[in-house]
């Protein structure tokens, strides 16, 4: 069966150009213009969705706020924004990764091909993890300390699985961004940094215990 992409952005030469290029590759690809377009799309269950950051009216921003709860295949930035603040609001507002404009089309695909590839292995997983009070099922993309399950975004989730199944072992931030966002590439540690922030923000507000160790000039491990 074929993955469905669903595109999401108001540039009408790069949707078709992008239409034409992944139905070649031989994937199902749905267009929008706009980003109210987009949200009556988002019916169709994508698994994956390409989504432009300016747009008028309703800005990528906002489409992924108001689709993240409802979906939960990865949203990938499309932008030319490369400001700090808006790969913050990107990541948020529940996006999972971003690419910059103008792109490759080779780089694009191979981002969403990673991005694919973690999905089918995430849904092979049957395994929960148990750590005091912390659990975390690999199966369900939960995590709970005690009865209260964490609002995590994928981004998010996808760090700490990554940590916890390789606990006590260090990673710097370049490589937590290859194998969380699924591009073998230089990752963006302003984005590895802000995630981690609001990981521990999140786990915090239930326990005291510090679970994420930042090992100082190598990067973070999980706490055994």
């Amino acid at each position: 069966m074929a993955y469905k992409i669903l595109i999401i952005d108001d540039d009408t030469e790069l949707l078709k150009m992008l239409k034409k290029y992944f139905e070649i590759k031989k994937y199902e690809v749905i267009t929008a213009e706009n980003g109210v377009e987009g949200l009556q799309k988002i019916k169709l269950q994508p698994d994956i969705i390409l989504l432009d950051v300016n747009m008028p009216n309703l800005d990528g921003i906002e489409v992924c706020r108001r689709v993240r709860d409802k979906v939960d295949c990865p949203i990938l930035f499309l932008t030319a924004r490369v400001e700090e603040q808006d790969v913050v609001n990107g990541f948020s507002s529940g996006g999972d990764d971003y690419i910059l404009k103008p792109f490759r089309l080779k780089e694009l695909d191979a981002r969403i091909t990673a991005h694919l590839k973690r999905e089918t292995r995430r849904k092979e997983k049957t395994e929960v993890c148990f750590q005091g009070e912390l659990c975390i099922d690999y199966q369900a993309k939960t995590v709970q300390i005690h009865a209260d399950y964490l609002e995590l975004t994928k981004s998010e989730y996808g760090i700490i699985e990554f940590l916890t199944m390789n606990p006590g072992m260090v990673f710097d931030k370049e490589r937590i961004y290859e194998r969380v966002c699924g591009y073998d590439a230089e990752g963006d540690s302003r984005v590895v940094t802000e995630l981690i922030r609001r990981i521990r923000k999140k786990i915090q507000q239930y326990t005291e215990n510090k679970y994420i160790e930042t090992v100082w000039g190598m990067g973070y491990r999980w706490i055994k």
